[in-house]
């Protein structure tokens, strides 16, 4: 298992409220510390970077089966696209990931501090998660968000 990797995102979180999770494999602390997490099933060990889960997917085992774990913050890049044409207010180029965390589980995420040619996206890139902002975006109430992205390890 890992050891606990979190990140303090001072310059995110407001003294009255720290930024709210923008996945739901995602935990931030009244401090603004974030962190992943995820659902182990008991019978098999698959790791779900889910908050809850009715089954597992791979043995059939039910709810009750699953524990909460923290999984690693490293792993191998599986798969990457160069975006370069997106929705209206989305800022192009970047780099959409799939990430297999070394003993699971696979995130979709933003890869950052590549650059942008297929030859500096290559598979089996070795990242590791970091948390910050979610792009400047807020709630209604003026909340941040925390996401999580790739880099480079």
């Amino acid at each position: 298992m890992a050891a606990s990797q979190t990140n303090t995102l001072d310059d995110v979180a407001s003294p009255a409220a720290p930024p709210r999770p923008a996945f739901p494999f995602i935990a931030v602390d009244e401090l603004g510390h974030a962190s992943l997490t995820a659902q182990r099933c008991g019978t098999c060990g698959t790791i779900y970077a889910e908050s809850e889960r009715m089954a597992c997917a791979r043995c059939g085992a039910r709810a009750d089966a699953f524990s909460t774990v923290e999984p690693s913050y490293n792993g191998t890049l599986h798969s990457a696209s160069i975006v370069r044409r997106a929705y209206p207010g989305i800022p192009v180029p970047f780099i959409s990931a799939i990430v297999d965390l070394d003993g699971g589980p696979t995130l979709k995420g933003i890869l950052r501090g590549t650059g942008l040619e297929p030859a500096d996206v290559a598979q089996g890139l070795r990242v590791k998660v970091v948390f910050d902002d979610a792009l400047g975006r807020k709630d209604k109430e003026g909340n941040s968000y925390v996401s999580h992205f790739f880099e480079p390890a």
